[in-house]
């Protein structure tokens, strides 16, 4: 595909018409081989955010990203393969609890995860807060660690659906992350390339979401099951609150830390709340069980027994981390300036602004504004504030981890945005719905 013809595949996106069939595998084989600059494909990428995909053209964008290069091959593994997926949130470390919790109850979890994408923090970016941690395993080091210890967490393998991979870091530098059709492909064609049985997916909707509409994060959801379930991979959705943060902890290594403490049976209650729903879900598509209460009762007890934490060490030091971090964690990074955040006045938690408390911690250091920049482990902040919450004048809302004086000093006018106090407001539930092939169920 020459240069000739990708500005007129983009203008026609661009005016609203759908590409021809076969151009979308046309575009992304030539992207990925390097044919097609950045600068083409971002113009690409934008097209779409504005004017979406029809039916057939997202389906073959996903064909076209799950042939751009190899797939996983577990059929060697006894064991039922389940994953989960989190739209993105801030605060949102479920992946490091679940992935150890699943594999104690009998599931293989091949945990293939990003990086942070625009506000919102990345899973590898934590993990790599710990000290040695590998994220890149070749997929046959992938397929041996999942067989012996039943879970491996890793990023996408250079071999492994890469025009995903190069797609995921251009949109979150060039605005293009808020797009239904971009964001499903995306996902789903990273998640079938695991060989999976079944994918529970955590629909993020609210004010710090990607889609902060609940309309489309009901559309997100049922386009990404009806890509999973045409191709046999039983997908369930839950749409999750992204209108505060969830957990206390928003930053790599404080999110690890906080994620420890999850393991060890002293995880906030929102965290748990949402870790243990989306849990069930999956145990419930491995088959391992066959109703909520004794699926619910099964992941508690990896927790209560100490399994769960146990095996998250070992996973750790397979994957060249230090495991002394697990057991001790205050030897994970730990940023030089710490100071509290006191109330500035009485009254309820009207709003903890998620998306403010997310470019918040990038304005630490702790996300990327462009691809090549380094992450700053050690920063963001600890926010024990919740929606709701009565308040008085002086008392400790928050803490914020710095690398400076001048940092601290940021973060807490970034607080200052994000933390608004007033008269009581309704608190919306932590889960609001359940989606599967079957249709969409309010959760009460």
């Amino acid at each position: 595909m020459g240069s000739i013809v990708v500005p007129r595949l983009i203008e026609r996106k661009r005016d609203g018409h759908p590409l021809n069939p076969g151009e979308w595998h046309q575009l992304i084989q030539a992207y990925v081989a390097g044919d097609v600059p950045d600068y083409q494909m971002s113009a690409m990428a934008m097209a779409v955010v504005f004017q979406g995909l029809e039916p057939d053209e997202l389906n073959e964008l996903v064909e076209a990203m799950l042939c751009s290069g190899d797939r996983l091959d577990l059929s060697g593994i006894a064991r039922p393969r389940v994953d989960k997926h989190s739209i993105g949130g801030v605060g949102d470390k479920t992946s490091l609890l679940l992935a150890p919790m699943l594999a104690c109850c009998g599931v293989a979890v091949p945990m293939i995860s990003g990086r942070g994408l625009g506000h919102t923090g990345g899973t590898l970016d934590k993990l790599e807060s710990i000290a040695g941690f590998r994220t890149r395993l070749s997929l046959k080091e992938a397929t041996a660690q999942l067989g012996t210890l039943g879970v491996v967490m890793l990023g996408q393998a250079p071999e492994l659906v890469p025009a995903d991979r190069m797609l995921y870091a251009l949109r979150d530098v060039t605005g293009t992350v808020a797009s239904l059709p971009l964001i499903s492909s995306s996902i789903m064609s990273k998640k079938l390339a695991e060989d999976l049985n079944g994918l529970v997916l955590d629909i993020k909707t609210g004010s710090g979401a990607f889609l902060t509409d609940p309309v489309q994060s009901l559309e997100l959801a049922r386009t990404m099951i009806g890509i999973g379930e045409a191709r046999g991979c039983r997908t369930v959705g839950l749409l999750t609150a992204m209108d505060r943060p969830l957990g206390y902890a928003c930053g790599n290594a404080l999110e690890v830390v906080e994620s420890i403490a999850g393991l060890r049976g002293a995880g906030p209650a929102d965290l748990m709340e949402v870790t243990l729903a989306l849990g069930i879900e999956m145990l419930l598509l491995a088959g391992q069980e066959t109703d909520r209460a004794s699926a619910r009762g099964r992941l508690e007890e990896t927790i209560a027994n100490g399994a769960a934490l146990a095996l998250f060490t070992t996973m750790v030091e397979a994957q060249g981390g230090d495991p002394r971090m697990i057991v001790e964690p205050e030897r994970l990074p730990r940023a030089p300036v710490v100071v509290e955040y006191l109330a500035p006045g009485d009254g309820a938690i009207r709003q903890i602004e998620p998306r403010t408390i997310g470019y918040g911690v990038i304005d630490l250091g702790g996300g990327r504004r462009v691809t090549t920049d380094t992450i700053d482990p050690a920063v963001g902040f600890v926010i024990t504030a919740k929606p709701g919450q009565q308040v008085r004048t002086g008392e400790t809302l928050a803490t914020i981890h710095a690398r400076t004086e001048a940092g601290a000093l940021a973060g807490r006018q970034v607080l200052d945005h994000a933390i608004v106090i007033g008269a009581q407001a309704p608190v919306p539930p932590l889960i609001s719905h359940r989606v599967d092939r079957d249709g969409v169920t309010r959760i009460p």
